[in-house]
């Protein structure tokens, strides 16, 4: 059974009295030990130096009533007792100086005396667990028995309150669906990266990074995070965004940072996107576009909340969240000496990786049926998906022998075309069979683009290798990248031969292929 332990902090007027007639009143401190029902073990009474006696008598004036009760004088002194900061750091210490046992006594906080500056300080250590107690509460009675009165206790562990923690999940999990765009997922891993998301965009202003192929949602999820966060109030301005790749040379620094007048032969003053995202967040699509020049001032802006426009001697001020998008590989581009590693090092707090849609392939139909509804919408018309056209489309999207590398822009796109096509308010199967022969013309070219970028990544001189051992080697590195092991990797690759051969010996075979190219399997995978 645990013993009950009050801490109090004495009221120079409410607990006031040395007289007889003191009893003929309501004194909260002393009235707490005055009901049946709660059995106070021990106080402990804060109190001012000058007001010793008080806490002298108040200490006669329990054991009066509550001869179990040991009492503890606390020296509790602030020399300005509504001054938060002198607050805050005494009594922090004070829960630092003291060894509580949760496991053995039960720690009630009175906040019914003192200032409101203790009452708050005392909230906010008790909601930290420095100081691991419940709160109590307690008021007068009736006129008829005002002396021993009320009391109320609070307990901040919100997991004992069934409603409050059934209430907090469903808000916690209409921000998930919000920041996925109210389409659910069945990828472990987006899910996942969604979750800590919802987290980090709830609870931090540190600089956000977002990474992934063009067309993976970095935009559209950027946008959300800025709107869940203007929901919980932590910001309060507007979302700016920008393409740093439309915007190059000397056109970046006024765009992002303003100008004066007269800067450069300028007749105009520019705000600049930096202010116009003060309070809000700014968000920077394809940052490593920027020079090298324009990621220092952004980063001193980041950290200070400070810049200087173009042509002033006075800086400005902006006090923004930051998130920054990517395709490429910044570190790569750190170690080349095209983007600062001070820049990435403050973006790299909070990384969060957009899979491709050709990664999360099991989301495709869930998708697929979202943007048919939008695009239904945006038409004004409602039809049909023949249950053999969806099937040749979904057989398409997600056999991974397939050439499916779309992205959620052509998705949509794709769902637009089958809507604006269908016949008598159907998407019939012969229409899903010319979407399909559409996307594989837009995608081949495509597809060797993306094979010379991720072969130039370990080779340099991709113009050495002829096309066919380019398509080769590309799709070889794919799938050690996917693999983690060699072992691993000559399975998928040789899965048909192997199963011809009396003994097999996938490792060699993968290490031989990339001996041709003078690759290693763990450069592939680092």
């Amino acid at each position: 059974m645990k013993r009950h332990v009050l801490i109090s902090y004495v009221g120079t007027n409410l607990d006031s009295g040395a007289k007889p007639d003191r009893w003929n009143r309501w004194r909260p401190t002393v009235a707490l030990h005055q009901h049946d029902d709660l059995l106070i073990e021990k106080t402990i009474l804060l109190h001012g130096r000058r007001y010793r006696k008080l806490a002298d008598q108040i200490a006669d004036d329990i054991g009066l009533v509550s001869p179990e009760t040991e009492t503890e004088s606390v020296i509790f002194d602030p020399q300005n007792p509504w001054d938060f900061q002198e607050v805050y750091e005494q009594l922090f210490d004070f829960a630092l100086d003291r060894d509580f046992d949760p496991a053995a006594d039960d720690i009630l906080l009175n906040l019914t005396t003192g200032t409101h500056v203790f009452q708050i300080c005392a909230f906010l250590l008790a909601e930290a667990r420095y100081i691991p107690a419940k709160l109590i509460q307690s008021s007068p009675g009736s006129k008829k028995e005002p002396v021993v009165g009320t009391y109320q206790i609070v307990d901040l562990d919100l997991s004992r309150y069934d409603r409050l923690a059934q209430r907090f999940e469903e808000e916690r999990s209409d921000a998930i669906s919000f920041l996925r765009g109210g389409v659910e997922t069945k990828n472990a891993a987006y899910g996942e990266m969604i979750d800590r998301m919802e987290k980090v965009a709830v609870r931090s202003d540190a600089p956000v990074l977002l990474l992934g192929p063009t067309g993976a949602g970095k935009s559209r999820l950027a946008r959300r995070l800025y709107e869940l966060k203007k929901s919980r109030h932590r910001v309060e301005g507007e979302f700016i965004d920008l393409n740093c790749a439309t915007v190059r040379g000397e056109h970046a620094l006024p765009m992002l940072f303003g100008q004066k007048r007269g800067w450069n032969g300028s007749t105009a003053e520019r705000k600049g996107l930096l202010k116009a995202a003060h309070k809000g967040v700014l968000f920077l699509d394809e940052i490593e576009a920027l020079g090298l020049d324009d990621q220092a001032m952004l980063l001193e802006a980041v950290e200070s909340g400070r810049f200087y426009p173009l042509g002033a001697d006075r800086a400005t001020e902006s006090q923004f969240q930051l998130i920054a998008g990517t395709s490429a590989d910044l570190a790569k581009l750190v170690s080349e000496g095209h983007f600062r590693a001070d820049l990435f090092a403050r973006l790299n707090l909070w990384t969060f990786r957009l899979p491709s849609l050709a990664e999360r392939r099991e989301d495709i139909e869930v998708n697929l049926n979202y943007e048919l509804t939008r695009a239904m919408d945006r038409e004004g018309e409602q039809m049909s998906f023949a249950a053999d056209a969806k099937r040749t489309y979904l057989k398409f999207a997600k056999d991974p022998s397939s050439v499916w590398s779309g992205n959620f822009r052509d998705l949509a796109a794709s769902a637009t075309r089958l809507v604006t096509l269908s016949e008598r308010n159907r998407i019939t199967k012969s229409i899903v069979e010319n979407e399909i022969e559409t996307l594989k013309s837009q995608w081949r070219g495509a597809s060797q683009d993306a094979d010379e970028q991720l072969v130039s990544r370990f080779i340099d001189d991709v113009s050495s290798i002829d096309r066919f051992d380019l398509v080769q080697l590309a799709e070889v590195i794919r799938v050690c990248q996917a693999s983690n092991s060699m072992s691993e990797a000559g399975r998928k690759l040789f899965s048909v031969s192997r199963s011809k051969r009396t003994s097999s010996n996938d490792t060699d075979r993968v290490k031989k292929y990339l001996d041709r190219f003078g690759l290693a399997f763990g450069e592939l995978r680092s």
